[in-house]
């Protein structure tokens, strides 16, 4: 799963904790290899994705989530991926 994210951007930020709180509170989160990219680093990368807000969640080309999340909207991201993998 790729997140792209912004660095001074406040729902990236609170995006990525509840991604902590999200793995301390279920172990089974912690097996999602989530890649961090902030967007202004790479941006030849993020170049190729379809989007346009932070955060982003992607599994592949598939975007999953677009713009501010909350834990929940998380937890339902990790959920739906989790059940994806295991078909």
């Amino acid at each position: 799963m790729r997140l792209f994210v912004l660095e001074h951007c406040p729902h990236c930020r609170r995006a990525r904790q509840w991604i902590d709180e999200l793995c301390s509170e279920n172990p089974i989160y912690q097996d999602i290899d989530i890649e961090i990219i902030d967007e202004e680093k790479n941006s030849d990368l993020a170049d190729l994705y379809d989007y346009y807000y932070v955060p982003c969640f992607f599994d592949g080309d598939i975007k999953l989530h677009e713009g501010i999340a909350s834990k929940e909207i998380i937890q339902n991201i990790f959920d739906d991926y989790l059940r994806r993998k295991k078909v």
